[in-house]
């Protein structure tokens, strides 16, 4: 990164990474469920210094503060809260918001909300939509349920590429760059990734909603990327997304599953070129009748636990 900037939230700071600060446009960039603003490195890179990148790390994650509350602050209305602060802090009425898994959601939230629609002007959401495959968002619960401890750092880092296969990361140095960013030594000297374990814990609290009609909500230009093999956006779904929202615009990366890391020309500059475009209204369709996927996997919590 560039520069770091540390927005207050309450009692938490929130560390937002930057690329080019001098840049004359900006873009907010927002990570998955266990990652951290650093992942968008490349990306940055890529886009070119014509764009500011602010890439927040969430609550919990990176060089953010940990919650004394996971109950209340690891949630997606939390989130929220943290977004407009950020947009805040930086004096963004409006901004393109490109997120990644989770860090869609709350941008896609964002853009549905009535009180926060108006500061999304456009919205690419990467391997995330409206429905999720059950079984796959069953499997994120329970690996990011529980602690991980490592006896070696190159433990942790063999356990990354192999829990991260989907990202499509390519070369050995690639790795060791995520594994450096992704690790946290523990007292005793073993290791652990570098986000708060409870973090998990939004899968038990946070509360389900429609999310089928929250995509049918947006008015913004709307942009989703799917990893060719992704275990979480299926090929279906994003069919129904776009019969929901005709001006969808959408990219598949081959070898990639969840969730491709915008770490190359083949993937950023069809991004770019989407967020070059000209800004026409959405006229959104009638979408709806799915279980929304948090009531999916609260369901599937309940009857883990019941087990």
């Amino acid at each position: 990164m560039d520069a770091l900037e540390l927005v207050r939230v309450r009692e938490l700071e929130v560390a937002v990474r930057i690329w080019h600060p001098a840049a004359p446009r900006t873009v907010i960039a927002w990570h998955g469920l266990a990652r951290h603003g650093g992942d968008f490195e490349d990306f940055a890179r890529v886009l070119g210094p014509g764009w500011r990148v602010l890439a927040p790390d969430t609550p919990g994650r990176g060089l953010s503060s940990w919650s004394l509350y996971p109950a209340h602050d690891y949630l997606y209305a939390h989130y929220m809260k943290v977004a407009v602060a950020v947009l805040d802090h930086f004096d963004l009425a409006q901004v393109p918001w490109v997120g990644t898994s989770m860090g869609g959601l709350i941008g896609m939230l964002m853009a549905a909300e009535p009180e926060t629609a108006s500061r999304i002007e456009r919205l690419v959401l990467n391997d995330v939509g409206p429905e999720l495959d059950p079984e796959g968002l069953a499997s994120l619960a329970k690996y990011f349920g529980v602690p991980h401890r490592f006896c070696r750092f190159g433990e942790l880092e063999a356990e990354l590429r192999r829990h991260y296969t989907g990202f499509g990361i390519e070369g050995d140095d690639a790795w060791r760059r995520l594994a450096l960013g992704s690790a946290r030594r523990l007292p005793d000297g073993s290791w652990t990734y570098h986000y708060d374990p409870r973090i998990g814990e939004q899968f038990v609290h946070d509360t389900p909603r429609d999310t089928w009609s929250d995509w049918a909500a947006i008015r913004c230009p709307l942009m989703v990327v799917r990893g060719e093999s992704s275990p979480l956006l299926k090929a279906e779904s994003v069919t129904r997304m776009a019969k929901a929202q005709p001006g969808l615009v959408s990219l598949e990366v081959p070898g990639c599953g969840h969730a491709p890391m915008l770490d190359r020309t083949s993937q950023v500059r069809p991004i770019a070129d989407f967020l070059d475009r000209p800004r026409r209204r959405v006229l959104p369709g009638a979408a709806g009748g799915a279980l929304a996927w948090w009531q999916r996997g609260l369901r599937w919590l309940k009857g883990a636990g019941a087990g």
